[in-house]
């Protein structure tokens, strides 16, 4: 696919034409050509916080400079990367890999992905990527055996994170197992940061290879930086690809007409903002032809945290979270086939990477016009809950952690709520937490389990039930992706949080926990933060993952008890 385009109808449709004269009038697409700070206020938005719209060609100069280390890898034989990042700074790099390697879309091994298509000969190795975010400790086990063919890349703009740290201590623990002197553990280690950041530091101290980044870049306009492309190009992507498709699109977002990004971002904050019923179509569910992917997940983070600000915010989520039509939603459907784009009220076209910047460009103009600076990563959210994270394991030492009396225990799940009027059992606390879903509201369902149980087998039937929105996502990562708009944006949803007992765990070297100590502080910190917002929340724990599992998602199926949507 090398062309752009994006097509729109009914109540979107006047909403963006209405949105799009509104922008033009005001000089909005000359002053992003210019990258006019000013367009967020005075001293609100610098200069340099602009620059991701220059990393189509920019980026072609970072993928000059890692040619040696590409090369190296090959030849050392280390074709399997693993990616230690949270959030933004893998979604990216997994959507590359998954756009030019469907064949290995929907592996069993959770986070494990094949290399780029077409970058190998007949028979030859073109790599693989093993995404670690914590959510699953299936991935690491995968890529455990994988040692001898494994060189990690952790990611991060900040310091290291919680998972991070565990994960470097593990693979440095499984290296030095494997006879590996330190200097030849160092050489198995590339961190990808900013320049100056705490981790540039850290990683110099280890002697690990550093790839610095610009610190003014916001991490979520970064798809195009080292942070999206190094840990694909080291699989095999074919980046320079993802370049010239980006730099295709790049003269028609100086335009006032047929400017896709300018359109798109119209939609997006034309629809936001309260219609004439008084009501914002501020939800979006996104459409992907082979299902919901990287790229959806991707495009959820990044207009969740460059939207999601002063109780404003652009939900999106994915077809299984749809009840069907809703007066506050609208559909985008993403490359659709001819026979499917009928089903949406936006269709856009775009290779892979014209869509990164088509979307960073579009959430750019849709938060001008929400009166939003996008480029902000929000407030301490997202730092506060995994602070907190490690404050509980800190306090807990090699005990357990203080994780409160559940409400009721039905069977082997344990019960934690406080809501109002919640009635015992699995299915009356259901109930319950589906009642507390606003009319115009959400629910969210985070798992911080191990294993391949994910929210998507509830969504279906819990949007049936509640008539509203379902998204659904692994712990740590999406809440890490999405805090802002979950905790700073409408505060509108309620929240079903999953977290049980792994059925095997790692012990972190030099630490006094493991991973499934560390995940359960996780989700702890996040029930809490989320508390503190005044926003309802359920957690169940599951004593017996497996048989846990098998029990909620019959709960969830069951006849509705609660009427939903009940104030």
């Amino acid at each position: 696919m090398s062309g752009f385009d994006v097509l729109t109808r009914g109540d979107a449709l006047e909403a963006a034409l209405q949105a799009r004269d509104y922008l033009v009038s005001c000089g909005v697409p000359g002053a992003l050509a210019a990258k006019d700070p000013r367009l967020w206020g005075r001293r609100t938005v610098d200069h340099s916080r602009l620059g991701w719209l220059d990393l189509p060609f920019a980026s072609h100069g970072l993928l000059s400079q890692i040619d040696g280390l590409v090369a190296e890898a090959r030849y050392s034989g280390l074709d399997h990367i693993v990616l230690i990042g949270i959030g933004a700074e893998s979604l990216a790099a997994q959507a590359i890999v998954e756009a030019y390697s469907p064949a290995m879309a929907g592996q069993a091994v959770p986070g494990a992905l094949g290399g780029a298509a077409g970058t190998g000969g007949a028979g030859e190795r073109t790599g693989e990527l093993t995404v670690l975010d914590g959510a699953d400790a299936a991935a690491l086990d995968f890529a455990l055996e994988r040692l001898d063919r494994t060189l990690v890349v952790l990611s991060s703009k900040v310091g290291v994170s919680l998972e991070g740290d565990a994960y470097r201590r593990i693979f440095s623990a499984a290296f030095r197992e494997r006879g590996l002197s330190e200097r030849e553990i160092a050489a198995r280690f590339l961190v990808i940061t900013d320049h100056g950041s705490p981790l540039h530091d850290f990683a110099r101290q280890c002697g690990y290879r550093v790839g610095l980044t610009d610190p003014y870049l916001p991490g979520h306009f970064g798809a195009l930086s080292a942070y999206g492309l190094v840990p694909a190009v080291l699989a095999g992507a074919d980046v320079n690809r993802i370049l010239d498709e980006a730099a295709s699109l790049y003269p028609s977002l100086a335009k006032e007409d047929e400017n896709p990004g300018l359109l798109l971002g119209a939609v997006l904050g034309g629809c936001a903002q309260q219609g004439p019923d008084g009501r914002a179509r501020d939800k979006v569910v996104l459409r992907e032809p082979g299902g919901p992917g990287a790229l959806s997940a991707w495009i959820s983070q990044l207009l969740a945290v460059g939207t999601g600000k002063h109780g404003r915010g652009v939900l999106a989520f994915e077809p299984p979270g749809s009840p069907g039509e809703m007066p506050d939603v609208h559909g985008v459907a993403i490359n659709p086939r001819a026979s499917s784009a009928g089903d949406a009220d936006t269709a856009l076209w775009a290779p892979l990477g014209a869509q990164f910047l088509l979307w960073e460009y579009a959430t750019a103009v849709a938060g001008w016009l929400l009166g939003i600076n996008p480029f902000e990563p929000g407030g301490p959210v997202v730092q506060d809950a995994e602070d907190e994270a490690a404050t509980m394991l800190r306090a807990a030492g090699t005990g357990p952690l203080l994780s409160g009396e559940p409400a009721f225990v039905d069977g082997d799940i344990e019960i934690h709520a406080d809501l109002s009027h919640a009635r015992g059992g699995l299915d009356g606390v259901l109930d319950s937490l589906l009642a507390h879903v606003p009319p115009t509201g959400y629910l969210s369902i985070v798992t911080y389990l191990s294993g391949d149980f994910s929210g998507r087998y509830l969504a279906p039937a819990l949007a049936r039930r509640t008539g509203r929105p379902v998204t659904y996502g692994p712990g740590p990562g999406y809440l890490h992706a999405t805090g802002p708009l979950h905790k700073e944006g409408p505060g509108n949803g309620a929240f079903l949080i999953v977290t049980g007992d792994p059925a095997a765990d790692h012990q972190v070297p030099g630490r006094p926990y493991t991973l499934g100590k560390l995940q359960l502080a996780r989700a702890l910190a996040e029930v809490r933060a989320l508390r503190n917002r005044g926003l309802p929340v359920v957690r169940l724990h599951l004593r017996d993952p497996i048989s846990g599992a098998g029990r909620l998602t019959e709960a969830a199926r069951s006849a509705p008890g609660a009427a939903a949507g009940a104030q």
